[in-house]
């Protein structure tokens, strides 16, 4: 399993870094050696993966005007829905900065080299197990085992193949003694959410392992619940991991430091803002989470200020929680070091 989860994202990042080069129209050679293919040393362009939570401190730090405080040009952010293409759109130089998850630092380290965290945005497994109201499962106060082990033979819903929604099932049910390439169903349906509750409503799927707020809104929109959750307490050794990051390529750094530097600055004012007065940031997610109703929003509230760290700089601690998940679950065989991978002004 772990050698066959490694080569499968190493094709899907080759295969998703061909159509990035396609559409860019093979960019130049230099592209991804200069940091993008935008000669400004004070502008990026970033990437994230979709509008989960974990990119929350981007929209506060664009909408409260930080980046434009720090001197900062920002281009537009694609949306790009996987890890995969968004290792690719950073190795083709579309993109300097890479928002994502760490299983995405993770494989992008050890697939392509030159990586380097810049920016903790969630000391936390923000994806949540979430099944549907008739799926025949253990009581939702039952055991972290019993509940486990009730998720054997269900079709589970993931954003895609290298994910950290398919490491979080992983590693469930490796817990347990269950094979995850046999004892589950993995059904992949990308990162957009609608899709997502879409597909836990109709009984496509039996269960999700998707990031906030999918199960905020499958609960408030009645059609599953909450029912494994790292980010709640639920795996006493996942407790404080950090998950949501960005990353980069060492070349980006060099070519712009003083943009990256400026970066930090403008998420360490946004985090210290979704950490400040409940109520601008529940204005600030109206605006982020446009499809989500008052409840769904009023209950994020307080889960962000507990996931959402106060500046965005990685500790030991975490960064080793979320080495000991990666090589547990074996998508990755040789972590990086913590001073070599972390970004150091």
């Amino acid at each position: 399993m772990t050698t066959k989860s490694r080569t499968r994202f190493g094709a899907v990042v080759a295969t998703a870094l061909a159509a990035v080069l396609a559409l860019a129209g093979c960019a130049q050679d230099g592209a991804a050696d200069n940091g993008g293919d935008s000669g400004d040393p004070m502008s990026l362009n970033v990437g994230q993966i979709s509008d989960s939570v974990a990119f929350f401190p981007l929209y506060v730090a664009e909408t409260e005007g930080y980046f434009e405080e720090e001197g900062l040009t920002l281009g537009d952010r694609p949306r790009l829905g996987t890890g995969a293409k968004l290792a690719a759109a950073l190795e083709s130089g579309s993109i300097d900065l890479a928002a994502g998850v760490m299983t995405d630092a993770f494989n992008h380290a050890e697939h392509r080299g030159g990586t380097k965290l810049v920016s903790a945005l969630v000391n936390a497994y923000y994806v949540d197990i979430i099944v549907g109201k008739d799926a025949d499962v253990a009581p939702r106060d039952g055991s972290l085992e019993e509940k486990i082990r009730s998720l054997e033979g269900k079709q589970i819903g993931i954003t895609g193949p290298g994910s950290g929604t398919e490491a979080l099932v992983i590693y469930l049910l490796k817990q347990v003694g269950l094979d995850p390439s046999t004892d589950a169903e993995l059904v992949n349906l990308g990162a957009e959410v609608p899709a997502a509750i879409g597909a836990l409503k109709s009984g496509r799927v039996d269960a999700l392992s998707f990031f906030q707020p999918v199960g905020q809104i499958a609960e408030a929109e009645g059609v599953g619940d909450i029912y494994i959750s790292p980010a709640r307490g639920d795996i006493p050794a996942m407790r404080g991991e950090v998950h949501g990051a960005v990353f980069t390529r060492q070349s980006v750094i060099d070519a712009k430091p003083e943009a990256v530097q400026a970066f930090n600055r403008a998420i360490v004012k946004a985090e210290e803002t979704i950490n400040g007065d409940p109520a601008r940031v529940l204005e600030l997610l109206q605006g982020y989470q446009e499809t989500a109703d008052q409840d769904t929003l009023e209950a994020l509230v307080p889960v962000l200020q507990e996931e959402i760290p106060e500046e965005p700089s990685f500790s030991v601690d975490s960064y080793q929680t979320a080495v000991d998940f990666h090589v547990e679950t074996g998508l990755i065989s040789t972590p990086p070091e913590f001073e070599e991978f972390v970004y150091q002004p």
